[in-house]
């Protein structure tokens, strides 16, 4: 596995080069009316419900402004795509834990090549459907049907088919991004969705710092500095791999002999990515949804005492819920057995490893201290906003907590490699013709 050492173009490079390729041009222009449109459709009205009395009910819950952080504010609007890009997400989660679990699925994602990931990806879509009528029966039952003007069953159906309908065509649009625009469809509609609650976290940032109050100036003053910490420390995290050096055989073809080769197989410091995070903030945010449930005064007192996000309990089961998200997802994503099977097939080692049994277990341990100390990373990057909006009493640092950041550096990295990939395959593509 050899890595490329190209020199990457820098930015006003890109820029020149974005300017001038046609199919570029095209590509970023397709994916940001696309962006647009789906961004104006939160905006078109569920009709037949009081959206003040809602839009209050969501201000002060915390597991609905969860999930409306990442339908980008269409829950509180209650428009058409209020539930965005959500039902696909987690029919993708879905499949992801069957995939492991049934070994057709498994059989399809490996040995079937394209055919079984059409196949797969079509498997998604239809629990994505089935998702998105779930979710849009209970959020109308459950939520909206008190705010209704005529709660009868009529409503009831057409909001279910409006939600439905909407979150099929913001897949839909996910998919096209990512067939004819720049990047992963799915990963930008969630980052467009956190980006626009940006504007209202930072205007209340700075309404509160023009109060004149000395300890909110200073406040902010570390808001912002624990804010750019987090951000270096999310790219060097996000971006840092274990190279385990490998080792090619020597071959003999013909009179000619191959000498050994030397590449490296990487492995990630967070395998998991953001999902670690977003796997326990929703276990967390379900006995709060319990609660709003059954409305027992008792039950919600005991959760906010003992499970509230400034309580010593909440944070200590939100570290262990990551660790051990992180090592369920990095099992799920990384196979220590497949590789060093792949390795023997190529006729690599690993040096100073015996093949096959030795090998499984070498790369077992590098990856279960890559899992833990990516996981304590990720502790603390979701316990941090919490301690410092306590500290400074800057109640605006939450709307955009560890798992924002995550992903908003996350999709922002991966947006910019393959920006710069097709810049590198232009100017390759121009030396040749050349």
């Amino acid at each position: 596995m050899v890595v490329s050492r190209d020199k990457a173009p820098t930015a006003q490079e890109t820029f020149s080069q974005m300017a001038q390729a046609a199919g570029l041009r095209g590509r970023l222009l397709l994916t940001i009316g696309l962006l647009i449109l789906v961004r104006l459709g939160i905006y078109i009205p569920l009709p037949g419900i009081d959206r003040a009395a809602f839009a209050a009910n969501i201000s002060g819950n915390s597991a609905l402004s969860f999930v409306d952080l990442f339908a980008g504010g269409g829950l509180k609007t209650l428009g058409i795509f209020a539930l965005g890009i959500l039902p696909f997400i987690n029919a993708s989660i879905i499949l992801q834990l069957l995939t492991a679990a049934i070994p057709q699925l498994e059989d399809l994602q490996k040995n079937e090549g394209e055919a079984g990931r059409r196949k797969i990806s079509q498997i998604t879509r239809y629990v994505a459907l089935g998702w998105a009528i779930i979710q849009s029966s209970l959020l109308t039952v459950g939520l909206l049907r008190p705010y209704a003007i005529d709660s009868g069953p009529l409503f009831i159906a057409e909001t279910v088919l409006a939600l439905a309908a909407g979150s099929m065509f913001v897949m839909w649009v996910g998919e096209v991004i990512t067939e004819r625009g720049i990047g992963n469809g799915a990963s930008l509609l969630i980052f467009l969705n956190i980006v626009s609650t940006l504007p209202t976290s930072l205007g209340k940032t700075f309404e509160l710092a023009q109060s004149g109050d000395r300890s909110v100036v200073g406040g902010v003053v570390i808001l912002l500095l624990v804010f750019l910490a987090m951000v270096v420390g999310i790219v060097f995290v996000q971006e840092g791999t274990r190279r385990i050096p490998i080792i090619s055989a020597r071959r003999q073809v013909g009179r000619r002999q191959y000498l050994e080769r030397s590449s490296y197989l990487p492995l990630r410091l967070n395998q998991g990515g953001v999902m670690p995070i977003i796997f326990a903030s929703t276990v967390l945010t379900l006995p709060a949804l319990v609660a709003q449930t059954l409305q027992n005064a008792s039950i919600s007192q005991f959760l906010g005492t003992y499970l509230g996000p400034t309580s010593w309990a909440h944070n200590l089961v939100y570290l262990v819920l990551i660790l051990f998200f992180s090592y369920f997802y990095a099992s799920l994503v990384v196979q220590p057995d497949e590789m060093s099977k792949n390795l023997k097939k190529m006729g690599a080692s690993i040096p100073g490893i015996r093949p096959g049994k030795a090998t499984t277990e070498y790369i077992e341990r590098v990856l279960n201290r890559l899992t833990f100390l990516g996981a304590i990373f990720l502790g603390v990057v979701a316990i941090v906003p919490t301690i410092v909006e306590t500290a400074t009493r800057v109640p605006t640092f939450q709307g955009l907590g560890a798992t924002s950041l995550l992903i908003l550096v996350g999709v922002a990295i991966d947006t910019a490699k393959q920006i710069q990939t097709y810049v590198i395959s232009q100017r390759y593509e121009g030396m040749v013709k050349q």
